[in-house]
């Protein structure tokens, strides 16, 4: 199973791969910041090398690979029970596990509302996406919730104002989500 995973992300990857290896590059170096020095970092530096990844290839394909989402959540998800573990901050996981399960159920809705404008894709990055803003706090998973739709729709608005999309175009929102994501948390490390 691991080694079918693999390869499929190996698949995945490899028409994008410039643009993956710097984009996870990034944002990997970006994480390592983020999240503090702490036993936490790694589940970041996992996430956001994997996110830079995503962020690529829904971009330019309008996929995100469960090849790459389910292996990367579950990692992140051990990686956060050890952090909490060494750390004791058994608060902060369960915190994460409600934070990945509020804002899912936020996007499934969403999908069942209009499935052609939220894909489950979108749904099950919310997953890993909430459980990383939440294990930060209630104001970094508020702001995972709020900024990918700050972000999306301006662009989506100009594409619509330059005729190069209309209402109904389908646009990737997994970088969306990715960069809203990470402006949270970046908001949350500074303090704001």
């Amino acid at each position: 199973m691991v080694a079918q995973f693999a390869e499929r992300a190996r698949v995945e990857v490899a028409p994008h791969r410039t643009a993956v290896v710097a984009a996870a590059g990034l944002a990997g170096a970006w994480a390592v910041w983020a999240s503090g020095p702490g036993w936490a970092t790694p589940a970041f530096v996992v996430a956001a090398a994997a996110g830079g990844a995503l962020g690529v290839i829904d971009g330019r394909t309008h996929r995100l690979p469960n090849a790459i989402t389910y292996p990367t959540t579950a990692a992140v998800a051990v990686l956060l029970v050890l952090a909490a573990a060494a750390a004791g901050t058994w608060a902060d996981l369960g915190r994460a596990v409600v934070g990945a399960a509020a804002l899912s159920a936020f996007y499934l809705v969403l999908h069942l509302v209009d499935r052609r404008g939220m894909g489950l894709g979108d749904v099950k990055l919310a997953v890993l996406l909430g459980g990383l803003a939440a294990w930060v706090g209630w104001g970094a998973l508020a702001g995972a919730v709020l900024l990918p739709f700050l972000c999306g729709g301006p662009w989506s608005l100009a594409l619509i104002v330059t005729r190069r999309a209309t209402r109904r175009t389908a646009i990737a929102f997994g970088p969306f989500m990715l960069v809203g994501t990470a402006a949270a948390l970046t908001w949350a490390r500074l303090g704001w």
